[in-house]
């Protein structure tokens, strides 16, 4: 079966085109089969031709097990038939092979990006990863308003403006930002609390503003002070500095003392910036660092960001699915994956050869629509700097082995404590939120030895549970969370969401016994007994921390010593597993504040909904008004004021 698929490869939406074939082989046994796997791959090659593309290997779920890119997709697809020449890892992935997807791009470069594309998407067990986390922040300098607003930015970069980035964390862009509203005096309040002031706020009193909305300063000399801001975020902080100190002492020499003094501190959050440099970056320009370390079969990579000549700060990296994987290889999938969310300086430096270097550099080109240079630094201040990254990322990596062993230890005594025949891999905790019994909403996260799988948390909104019944809400929970599982340890065939797919290895409940009981009787009556269980609850004396009790299934109850190790770390699985819950409640809430009556009627759009508030007041003036009145609004045609009629007036 042959079909196409539009896309770019890093854009599924653009305009060019890639064929994509689908071989299914059919067999018999859903179990690991070497053989079987083969004979999937020899099915798949006789129908390939020797152009470059990207390839999927597919289990008896139709999960994606590994994504691959090649010059020649027959060559190398037919590589993985021959047997004697794959490593361990390899041949447990063909093992389970049970399917293939192909998708031909017009070059080696654009398969390099739909690869990235696709690891990203479907996160494949047999693929170098990256941990799954929040995006990276930037620095977010609009340009859609007279006055424009210099705020924090995560995410997809779609309002127009410069975008100054990547910061390796929240904190670093907040000290960052607080530092250039000093420095700038530009607003960072939204556009209606702009448009709405009759006097400065508080931020204009500080010195961190220069209160446009009130006319404080003018159009002018409000776009002097963006244009010095874009300069020296742009790598001319040494002009702007040197432009600062002339205005200073030309302020100073005419007795303008309190101008002399605005720019006296303005200087001061510049060499802050500057200052809080943890390395010496100047005359790089923009450029990204990245070291490599490996320890105990575990790999971290270290990533500086300069931008501009500056120091954005660094991020410790480390890929999951390393196992025989050569460092370079594992490098040149970081930086490749790493790639798809930010976009590419013009120089990038690595500590090492990479696989197809020069091709990863072309990619990344495309990509980016301007050259990028990849090149390992041999001498002078680019190589200091690269000697520096060496050393977080070996320092990096040694904390997380430390780490590594001190969670496998308490895991260890999690297992003990809680009588589990063997150490979990994963724990699902779960809680629920609501007030009195409205909005309520059910949370379930996922912890690993590794931390927090973001990834696979999930929200319950409560349907079937009645008014303030924590019980019932729990029952609900348990039971939509284990419906579609069944006692295989694969799950049902043909789902594919994981968190549908994979059972747990110990369910940690937010609660006391009635909660207990309520998960213990819903697994009961669907038949599941082997999920082990416990429930974690404050002491007679809530407020009083480390007096939880655990409730175990038979009814016996625990508890750990206040300074226990174990009990810090059960406290925050249940901790998080409350904020994720009260944020997801806080949300529905906010969702059900802002909603309207008008919403409930079918083909309403927010504008027409708009023109009828607008011309109305409110929705229950446009339920109350005749036919006529609806026909009169703007915006209302004959034959929407008359739906909007029948939808109010049905049963008269």
């Amino acid at each position: 079966m042959s079909r196409t698929k539009a896309g770019s490869p890093h854009d599924p939406r653009g305009s060019e085109r890639f064929n994509e074939e689908r071989a299914t082989y059919t067999v018999a046994s859903a179990q690991p089969d070497l053989e079987t796997g083969v004979g999937v791959i020899r099915d798949t090659v006789r129908t390939l031709k020797p152009r470059p593309g990207v390839y999927r290997m597919l289990d008896t779920r139709g999960d994606v097990l590994y994504v691959g890119k090649a010059r020649s997709l027959k060559a190398r697809v037919a590589n993985y038939a021959q047997v004697k020449g794959l490593s361990n890892r390899l041949k447990r992935m063909v093992s389970q092979c049970r399917a293939m997807e192909i998708v031909v791009t017009n070059s080696e470069a654009e398969a390099l990006l739909l690869e990235a594309q696709l690891i990203k998407r479907y996160r494949p067990p047999f693929n170098v990863l990256l941990r799954d986390d929040k995006s990276f922040p930037f620095i977010l300098l609009r340009a859609d308003h007279a006055f424009p607003r210099i705020q924090k930015h995560r995410g997809a970069r779609r309002a127009k403006g410069e975008y100054y980035g990547p910061f390796a964390s929240a904190g670093s862009v907040n000290k960052t930002l607080n530092a250039l509203q000093k420095l700038f005096l530009l607003r960072s309040c939204t556009d209606s609390f702009f448009a709405n002031r009759d006097r400065p706020c508080l931020l204009y009193q500080i010195k961190r503003c220069s209160a446009p909305c009130v006319g404080r300063i003018d159009a002018d000399g409000y776009a002097s002070l963006v244009r010095e801001a874009k300069d020296f975020l742009g790598g001319k902080s040494g002009a702007v500095q040197a432009s600062m100190e002339k205005q200073m002492a030309k302020a100073a020499e005419n007795l303008d003392f309190e101008t002399a003094t605005i720019l006296r501190d303005r200087l001061r959050a510049a060499t802050f910036i500057q200052g809080s440099q943890a390395i010496n970056a100047s005359g790089l320009g923009d450029a990204d660092v990245f070291a490599l370390a490996s320890k105990g079969g575990q790999m971290g990579v270290q990533a500086f960001f300069i931008r501009g000549g500056q120091n954005w700060g660094h991020r410790a990296i480390f890929p999951k699915n390393t196992g025989d994987v050569e460092e370079a290889e594992v490098m040149a999938d970081v930086l490749l994956q790493f790639y798809e969310e930010v976009p590419p300086p013009r120089t990038i430096l690595v500590d090492r050869e990479l696989p197809e270097q020069e091709l990863i550099a072309e990619a990344l080109a495309e990509k980016a629509g301007h050259v990028v240079a990849i090149s390992i630094p041999q001498r002078g201040d680019r190589r200091k700097l690269m000697q520096q990254a060496t050393r977080n990322a070996v320092e990096s990596l040694e904390r997380r082995l430390a780490e590594s062993g001190t969670k496998a230890k308490i895991l260890l005594e999690l297992a003990e404590f809680l009588e589990l025949d063997e150490v979990p891999q994963r724990i699902e905790v779960y809680d629920n939120s609501h007030i009195q019994g409205s909005k309520a909403v059910g949370a379930m996260v996922v912890a690993s030895p590794e931390g927090f799988e973001k990834g696979q948390y999930r929200k319950f909104n409560i349907k079937s549970a009645q008014g303030n019944d924590d019980f019932g809400m729990m029952r609900e929970v348990m039971g939509r969370r284990f419906r579609n599982l069944s006692e295989h340890p694969e799950g049902e065939e043909g789902k594919k969401s994981s968190h549908e797919t994979i059972w747990p290895d110990l369910v940690l409940i937010d609660g006391g016994k009635g909660q207990m009981s309520s998960v213990r009787d819903t697994l009961e009556e669907m038949g599941i007994e082997r999920v082990p269980l416990i429930a974690i609850a404050k002491g007679p004396h809530h407020g009083r921390e480390g007096r939880e009790v655990f409730h175990f299934p038979d009814g016996r109850e625990k508890t750990l010593p206040v300074n226990s190790p174990l009990l810090f770390y059960l406290q925050t699985l249940r901790d998080e597993v409350h904020r994720y819950a009260i944020g997801a409640h806080r949300a529905k809430r906010s969702r059900a504040i802002t909603a309207s009556p008008l919403d409930e009627i079918p083909g309403i759009g927010p504008a027409r909904k708009r023109a009828l508030l607008l011309h109305f007041g409110t929705a229950g003036k446009v339920r109350a008004a005749a036919l006529e009145d609806l026909q009169r609004a703007p915006g209302i045609s004959e034959g929407v004021a008359r739906q909007i009629y029948d939808f109010y007036h049905a049963g008269g």
